[in-house]
């Protein structure tokens, strides 16, 4: 993936994706409050029975889905080594028109030192 700076923080872009699971979640129960730049929480669930590299994506409280299989990994081993404050994840688009599993897409950044 090619790696980019925002250039206002000089965040690094790490990782962007269509939250995976939306349509099964709580994403609907704040669809209408979700704006584009709303800090989303990443959150490690270890015992996860379906996926042992499991990222959830909270939104004030309520679980809007996970990070895709494809990509979390990654994420995964660096929070597991204890770095998860090194993320900033946003919404970055949300096509209400689209199909349930792509209608919130999310970018992370990793935060400058």
């Amino acid at each position: 993936s090619i790696v980019m700076f925002n250039t206002k923080s000089k965040n690094l872009h790490f990782a962007h994706f269509d939250i995976a699971g939306f349509s099964y979640w709580e994403g609907c129960m704040v669809m209408n409050q979700l704006k584009i730049g709303d800090e989303v929480q990443l959150v490690r669930e270890e015992n996860n029975k379906f996926d042992p590299y499991a990222v959830a994506i909270m939104f004030d409280g309520y679980k809007l889905g996970y990070i895709p299989r494809t990509n979390n990994e990654q994420f995964c081993a660096l929070m597991d080594q204890g770095h998860s404050n090194i993320f900033e994840a946003r919404i970055q688009r949300i096509t209400p028109d689209s199909h349930m599993e792509h209608q919130v897409s999310v970018i992370v950044y990793l935060k400058k030192a």
